[in-house]
């Protein structure tokens, strides 16, 4: 990939703005002074970017998978409304690269959340067919017993639909908090589940994703995850999501 692609690719700015970089000498990479444009970048090779002398997050290429902790009072959306959006949390350069989040959090939902640029893995991962399973902890309002999960499992009708619902999993862990599991991608369906079943929620963090949990990543803080990662983590049926 020739160098002015590469920066283009890494949301460092429009072709011209690129090619001024390169032309006043602000490209190193690797700790190598990049000033022909055309110059050969193998995206697999690059360790370290400075502009200006000043580090960038390299992104991997030509597809990047990050995990993120969502913290609450963030909105999953490009266009937020009323809070800040997840995306806010990446360096500017990140924001001017395409990605989507692979499903949503509710804002004051807290927890494992996947973004990614490839548009194939998101519809294989959201898809109902391929099932993969979502655990959410909940702060209940009120205090339950197993009847509870036991509802939960065997299914609910939500007020607004036509169908029964039913958790993959529910377990309590104390009165007021369920771990509960889902493989299905409804509209706030961990809060409406409940609250079909006689309770509500109170506080809703999703502690996995497929296998992934949060690595002991901080509120807000994320990483990226290579393809051995992600297909390791959304093994379905001994059988490995095509990477």
């Amino acid at each position: 990939m020739q160098l002015l692609k590469y920066l283009q690719s890494q949301g460092l700015g429009s072709r011209k703005q690129c090619q001024w970089l390169i032309d006043n000498d602000c490209v190193e990479i690797n700790s190598a002074l990049q000033n022909n444009a055309k110059s050969n970048i193998e995206p697999d090779d690059v360790k370290t970017l400075l502009i200006d002398g000043e580090p960038v997050t390299v992104v991997p290429m030509p597809y990047f998978y990050i995990l993120l902790n969502k913290p609450t009072d963030y909105e999953t959306s490009h266009k937020p409304q009323q809070y800040p959006s997840v995306f806010s949390l990446f360096p500017d350069h990140m924001r001017n690269i395409e990605m989507q989040a692979v499903g949503r959090l509710d804002a004051d939902t807290t927890g494992v959340l996947l973004i990614t640029n490839d548009g194939q893995f998101n519809h294989r991962v959201t898809s109902p067919k391929h099932k993969v399973a979502k655990r959410y902890r909940v702060t209940l309002k009120h205090p339950a017993g197993e009847s509870l999960c036991e509802t939960l499992k065997n299914g609910v009708l939500l007020h607004d639909g036509n169908e029964t619902v039913r958790a993959a999993d529910a377990v309590l862990e104390n009165p007021t908090t369920l771990l509960m599991t889902i493989t299905e991608g409804k509209y706030h369906q961990v809060k409406r589940m409940v609250a079909a079943a006689g309770n509500r929620v109170g506080k809703l963090h999703r502690d996995r994703f497929g296998s992934l949990d949060t690595q002991n990543l901080n509120a807000g803080e994320w990483k990226f995850l290579s393809t051995d990662e992600i297909s390791k983590n959304f093994q379905q049926n001994n059988t490995y999501f095509g990477f």
